[in-house]
C-alpha cells in the first residue's frame, strides 16, 4: 500500500521557524484529571487538547497550527486546506475537519472543487517516546483520506523519510472496516513502509468514536485500537541496509484529505460535507 507523505512534510517548514530543542513538562493542568492517572497508572500525561473551547472557534493557536494550501501535498490530494471555521473548529467538545465540495480559489492562485484542514503541533510541542492517542470518528465515504500521524521534529535538516514519519491512523474510504498504521523511513517509505492493519468485525470504522494510540519506546512502536494491540514494529523488521531513525522528537498531524494515492478519488455517489470529529488528543510519557 501507499502512503506517501514526501511533499506533504516538505510543506511543513514552509514560514515556520526552525523547532527549538526543549523539554516535554510536567505542569499540574496536564495532571488534571485523576481519572486517566488511575486508568494508565504506567504513564504521565504530558499534553493534550480535549477541544472544549467555545463553540465555532479556531483550535488553540498555542497548540496547533492550522496550514493551508493546494499543491496535492505530495500525495495527490485533490483538497485545498484553509484555517476556515467552515472546514476547522471547535463545537460541543469535539475538533470539527469539514471536506466540503466547492471550487475555492487560494491566495495562491490555486483552484481546487474542495476544501478541508490539516493541524500540526509544529513549533508547538514535540515528544520522544510515550503513549500518543486520539479518539476520533471518521468519516466513511470513497475518495476521503482521515489521518492522525507523527512527524520527525528533525525534518528541516534531514528531509523526509529520514526524519520518520508514524502513521498512527489512516483509513481508506474504499475500507470500510480497516485501517492502518505504518511507519515511514529511509528505505522502507510510501509503499515500502513498514505497515499493520486492523479490521473491525462486522462493523465499519466510521460507525463510532474509536481510541487509536501507538506505544513508541526505544526500538519498539507498538499499535492499538480500542485497546487491542495489532502491531508491533522494531528494528528486526526493516529491509537490510536501512535503519532504524524513531529515536528523538516528533509532533502530532491531524488531517482530512479529499482524493489522494490511497483513497483514489470521490465517486458520483461520494456525499458532502464530510466530518472527521476528535474527542481529545493526549500525549504520555513513562512514569
Amino acid at each position: 500500500m501507499t502512503f506517501l507523505r514526501l511533499p506533504a512534510a516538505l510543506v511543513l517548514v514552509i514560514g515556520c521557524a526552525p523547532l527549538k530543542s526543549r523539554s516535554v513538562p510536567l505542569n499540574s493542568h496536564l495532571q488534571r484529571s485523576s481519572t486517566l492517572s488511575a486508568s494508565k497508572p504506567n504513564w504521565v500525561l504530558t499534553w493534550s487538547d480535549d477541544f472544549n473551547g467555545r463553540s465555532g472557534s479556531a483550535p488553540d493557536s498555542s497548540k496547533w497550527v492550522v496550514e493551508s494550501g493546494g499543491s496535492g501535498w505530495g500525495n495527490k490530494e485533490l483538497e485545498y486546506y484553509t484555517d476556515r471555521s467552515r472546514n476547522v473548529r471547535q463545537e460541543n467538545g469535539h475538533l470539527v475537519i469539514e471536506a466540503i465540495k466547492e471550487k475555492f480559489t487560494g491566495r495562491d492562485g490555486v483552484v481546487r472543487n474542495y476544501t478541508s484542514a490539516r493541524l500540526k503541533t509544529h513549533g508547538h510541542f514535540f515528544q520522544k517516546y510515550g503513549r500518543f492517542e486520539a479518539r476520533i470518528k471518521v468519516p466513511q465515504a470513497r475518495g476521503l483520506w482521515p489521518a492522525f500521524w507523527l512527524l520527525g521534529d528533525d525534518f528541516p535538516s534531514v528531509g523526509w523519510p529520514a526524519c520518520g514519519e508514524i502513521d498512527i491512523m489512516e483509513n481508506g474510504g474504499a475500507e470500510p472496516a480497516a485501517i492502518h498504521g505504518s511507519l515511514h523511513g529511509p528505505g522502507y517509505s510510501a509503499e515500502n513502509a513498514l505497515t499493520g492493519t486492523f479490521t473491525f468485525p462486522n462493523v465499519r470504522v466510521a460507525d463510532d468514536f474509536h481510541l487509536f494510540a501507538v506505544e513508541w519506546e526505544a526500538e519498539r512502536v507498538r499499535f492499538y485500537v480500542d485497546g487491542e494491540l495489532y502491531a508491533t514494529k522494531t528494528p528486526s523488521d526493516l529491509p537490510a541496509g536501512t535503519h532504524w531513525v524513531f529515536d528523538h522528537p516528533f509532533f502530532i498531524i491531524l488531517n482530512l484529505a479529499v482524493g489522494g494515492n490511497l483513497p483514489g478519488s470521490p465517486e458520483d455517489s461520494t456525499t458532502f460535507p464530510q466530518r472527521m470529529l476528535v474527542d481529545f488528543v493526549r500525549v504520555y510519557a513513562r512514569r
